[in-house]
């Protein structure tokens, strides 16, 4: 009786252990959301590829098929054309299989796949429940979170590839997102979703026409392809400007399909262009609220709310919005950098640098995180250097304080020929226009702008934080720097003698800067640039073309002057050197005066003459040293250097 006694309850005990570890292997459902489960296989070749290494991917997908099943197989082939067509894209793609080396080895040699075929001797397929239904197919966004999950063939391969184009065109991947929907349409036609994507993903390449063209014969295609046409081509006109004709068709989506969101924002960004606030603020709180939208949208629809509360200063507000966003969409940059704005604004810059780190992990060459990084990076570091923050407390309070006196910066007139250094503050833009999906860009452009100038040695930007403190403790706003004799009062505060000021127009197809350089002892403007800014454009070249222009400003309205002090054989030292803004290669002419005519009792003064050139070879803080490289005359101590505008080189 013991004997059987005992019998029951080892096998009780061995049943349960065997059950609970079927439990373990089965391991709950795969959800979006949740971090990819961890594993590492090995190839044919017995290379081993880790998922934790691709970690920091921005997309990754792992396909379980049957290399007999040809249904199975599909998907794979076609993110393989893909591959092939685009080398370049950064998507990485696993394809697992449970199936037998030798016919993995026959598979490969027969499509020539450019994946990884990863064999599972591990019960990964387990993990990933991938062992019944095949394929299935796993869609690992960055931090190897899942963001989609798909099992079976056919429709549900189809509808997995649309997903994929979808993720490619969040990422702003557009000409990949393409070729996947051409995939999908060319085999089934009727795909409005494949075509919607295409017409999305030419609008973000600005492409107009194409994206007009796309949406116009998607409206035509049944219920579902009026709605989704008609939307994109609402987003089309409003994206060109056309305000009434976007508003029009997000009313007649409205009435088909009233839950859908994407219309609203249209509406909201139309009605704000036209400077109707409170109605776009209505339109873009319908837009969250509505419950039905594409993918690529859902984000949008939040961070427009979002960049509404913000731009009224509703920081926490706008904050829970951008996480939201950022959530539904990890490729969602704008969103991130926008978040650290305000956390910025409320002074809070190791949260901000937080945010531009994060959106740094997405895409490391963003110029708008680089450089917001940057700036905070400094903040934080201003913050715990006690020396140098009292140095600049007590600097903005004698500027204030001269300020409030109007009273400039004593100047020591002695020396009236020899250049000093030249200054050049920038005061904040006045920003006008949409409501751009990206909040920073006066504070971008400024910081890079200043970085591009003091590193060409030639032009020296007063510190922003310093600007930023003096404004502060004036309690002066963006409308009272609007007003050009106060940016000229705070310029002669500054020391500075160029003013750089104007405005900011956001419009649908990018922003249009107008720059004023005001000099701040003549009133005279040396520089009036008006430039048109495409949102798809390079921000860095842009800036950096116009840093030339400025700087080209300067050195043709400004020339460098000074003294030779003294000489040895071909070498002369000039009364000139860094802090005045000369750099190796700069190029000087010695001036003799012009013949002075007298005329009915006046003096007419003849043009200068150049009696030589030399170059700059060294340069120290207050000299510099020059070659002579032409000599028409023999050099004197005393004799007067202009910089040669048309020869410098501009860094």
């Amino acid at each position: 009786m013991r004997m059987g006694m005992k019998k029951w309850v080892g096998l009780f005990i061995v049943g349960v252990v065997v059950l609970c570890l079927g439990r373990s292997i089965t391991w709950g459902k795969i959800s979006s959301g949740e971090t990819a489960p961890s594993f590492s296989l090995k190839d044919l070749k017995g290379q081993t590829f880790d998922l934790l290494q691709v970690k920091e991917k921005p997309l990754v997908i792992l396909y379980f098929f049957d290399v007999e099943s040809r249904p199975s197989q599909e998907g794979l082939l076609s993110l393989h054309q893909l591959k092939k067509q685009y080398k370049e894209t950064d998507m990485t793609v696993w394809a697992i299989t449970l199936s037998p080396k030798e016919k993995v080895t026959k598979f490969i040699e027969n499509t020539g796949i450019l994946f990884p075929v990863l064999i599972d001797t591990a019960k990964i397929s387990d993990l990933y429940q991938a062992r019944q239904i095949l394929p299935t197919v796993c869609i690992i966004g960055p931090g190897l979170k899942i963001l989609d999950y798909f099992q079976g063939g056919g429709k549900t391969t189809e509808a997995m590839l649309v997903r994929v184009a979808e993720r490619e065109l969040q990422r702003k991947q557009t000409k990949v997102a393409k070729a996947i929907s051409n995939e999908v349409i060319k085999k089934n036609p009727q795909n409005v979703k494949a075509q919607t994507i295409k017409g999305y993903a030419a609008l973000k390449e600005q492409n107009f026409k194409e994206a007009e063209e796309v949406f116009k014969e998607v409206s035509r295609q049944g219920t579902q392809g009026e709605i989704l046409g008609k939307e994109g081509l609402a987003a089309v006109y409003v994206k060109k400007g056309e305000s009434e004709k976007a508003i029009q068709l997000a009313r007649e989506v409205e009435q088909k399909a009233p839950e859908r969101a994407f219309v609203h924002v249209v509406k909201g960004d139309a009605l704000y262009a036209q400077d109707k606030k409170k109605e776009a603020e209505m339109e873009y709180q319908k837009g969250v609220e509505k419950k039905v939208a594409e993918p690529y949208q859902e984000a949008i629809r939040y961070n427009q709310m979002g960049r509404y509360y913000a731009s009224i200063g509703q920081y926490p507000k706008a904050r829970e919005l951008y996480e939201k966003a950022v959530n539904l969409d990890p490729y969602y940059i704008e969103g991130t950098t926008n978040k650290g704005l305000t956390y910025e604004k409320e002074g809070n810059w190791e949260k901000a640098l937080e945010s531009y780190r994060q959106a740094l992990a997405l895409e490391k060459t963003d110029p708008f995180a680089s450089v917001l990084a940057r700036k905070a990076q400094e903040m934080i570091e201003l913050q715990k250097d006690m020396k140098r923050k009292e140095r600049i407390d007590q600097l903005v309070k004698e500027l204030a304080a001269r300020f409030r006196a109007q009273k400039e910066v004593e100047k020591k007139a002695v020396d009236t020929w020899t250049s000093q250094p030249m200054v050049l503050t920038f005061v904040d833009f006045q920003e006008k226009g949409w409501l751009s999906e990206r909040d920073g860009f006066s504070s971008v452009m400024m910081s890079q702008l200043a970085d591009y100038l003091n590193a060409s040695g030639r032009v020296r930007v007063v510190e922003r934080i310093i600007i930023d403190r003096l404004l502060e403790e004036l309690h002066i706003g963006s409308s009272e720097l609007a007003n050009p004799e106060t940016a000229l009062k705070l310029g002669r505060v500054l020391a500075a003698r160029l003013v750089g000021t104007g405005s900011l127009i956001y419009l649908p197809q990018g922003t249009l800067l107008n720059l004023r350089l005001i000099d701040t002892e003549t009133t005279a403007i040396p520089q009036v640039t008006t430039r048109q800014i495409p949102s798809q454009a390079s921000l860095e070249k842009e800036l950096f073309q116009l840093n030339r222009e400025i700087l080209r400003t300067v050195i043709t309205n400004y020339p460098l002057r000074g003294y030779i002090v003294k000489l040895t054989g071909d070498q002369v030292i000039l009364n000139l050197g860094a802090k005045h803004g000369v750099v190796v290669g700069t190029k000087f002419e010695v001036i003799e005066e012009g013949e002075e005519i007298q005329y009915k009792g006046k003096t007419l003064k003849g043009s200068p003459k150049s009696a030589g050139r030399m170059e700059v070879v060294k340069v120290e803080p207050e000299f510099s040293y020059a070659k002579i490289i032409e000599q028409n005359r023999t050099f004197r101590p005393d004799d007067k250097v202009q910089e040669k505008a048309e020869e410098i080189a501009l860094r």
